[in-house]
């Protein structure tokens, strides 16, 4: 039922578009909107399984390294860091398999079924075809299954800077501009606060044991090349897909320093809100039908939430102002972090 509500709704605002567009698509007949919607609903699924392992994995991303140190930062003390992941990206999400039982309007070319990447595989020659038909013609829709950006390793830098409150709370803050990675683009920015519980054990920093927990807020946005389809009607205008990742993270964190050198480890929890859009230069398509809109409002029957736990053990060498650190964070997938900090 849920279903068939969710293909009358596509219909519906299909044939709402069509009563106020020119007069060449007056000829469209019921049986193209259905194809449209089967094509809207293939789509839709089809995007799901590419993008959602690279989503998940900007989670990670964001997660590592907000913590450099549980130590107590003083009155107006600042940080600033430049750090460097570097994400292993499993071989279980490089790839997934696709059936024709999988679609409503696209088939295999030359094929019942195929094995096509993620957002994080490699490339690919597989083809998806479909018909639509106006009632007078009928034309072809051919589409390339999406590539991904083939790589086993996907590194990224990233500023972060922190800053000392009052009463051993510490003000935490990171940034990236849209970094142009293999065939997609990355952006991530958030902000969080710190405080120190072990200064109010004096015992246990008298040890040079330090522990502290942080709440952060941080916003990821990844795009990725996705298909290019042709059609007698001009091009779909489905050229780039971007996950918008929406994460609330809390961890605690404890260390134990020797002279120059601190082992930190730290336990992790974020809640990930995802959103996910297509864009890139609209089609030829649009003059017919809004097709991009139409698929940015079907692509909100894959919103979701998740929650992971992360794990993350880093350790931290003082050379004079400078500490020099690497960190990973392991659960699901494993994340390295790198950087390079000065303290003013």
């Amino acid at each position: 039922m849920l279903i068939l509500m969710r293909k009358n709704n596509t219909l519906f605002l299909l044939f709402a578009f069509c009563l106020f567009i020119n007069t060449s698509a007056k000829g469209q007949t019921v049986q193209m909107l259905e194809q449209i919607g089967h094509l809207l609903d293939d789509a839709i699924f089809y995007s799901d399984r590419y993008i959602t392992p690279a989503t998940d994995v900007a989670v990670y991303q964001a997660s590592s390294n907000w913590v450099t140190t549980p130590k107590k930062k003083k009155l107006w003390e600042t940080s600033l860091s430049f750090h460097t992941n570097a994400f292993f990206v499993p071989k279980s999400d490089r790839k997934f398999t696709i059936n024709n039982s999988d679609f409503s309007f696209f088939t295999i070319e030359n094929a019942s079924t195929a094995i096509v990447p993620t957002a994080l595989g490699n490339n690919t020659q597989v083809w998806l075809v479909g018909q639509l038909d106006d009632g007078q013609n009928q034309t072809q829709v051919r589409v390339k299954a999406a590539n991904g950006i083939n790589q086993e390793t996907v590194i990224y830098p990233y500023l972060q800077a922190s800053l000392g409150l009052w009463h051993g709370t510490e003000l935490v803050a990171k940034y990236s501009t849209n970094v142009k990675l293999k065939k997609c683009h990355y952006q991530v920015y958030g902000i969080g606060l710190k405080h120190n519980f072990s200064q109010y054990f004096k015992k246990i920093e008298a040890k040079n044991i330090y522990f502290s927990g942080l709440i952060s807020y941080s916003k990821e946005d990844i795009t990725f090349n996705f298909l290019d389809a042709q059609t007698d009607y001009g091009n779909l205008g489905l050229n780039e897909i971007t996950g918008l990742v929406d994460t609330w993270q809390f961890q605690i964190n404890a260390s134990k320093q020797w002279k120059r050198f601190e082992l930190m480890s730290a336990l992790i929890s974020n809640t990930s809100d995802f959103k996910y859009e297509v864009g890139g230069p609209k089609g030829q398509i649009e003059d017919l039908i809004p097709f991009q809109s139409l698929v940015n409002k079907k692509l909100e029957e894959i919103y979701k939430t998740k929650t992971n736990w992360i794990g993350e053990l880093s350790g931290r060498y003082q050379i004079s102002k400078i500490y020099v650190q690497t960190s990973v964070a392991f659960g699901k997938f494993v994340n390295s972090n790198f950087s390079i900090q000065y303290e003013f």
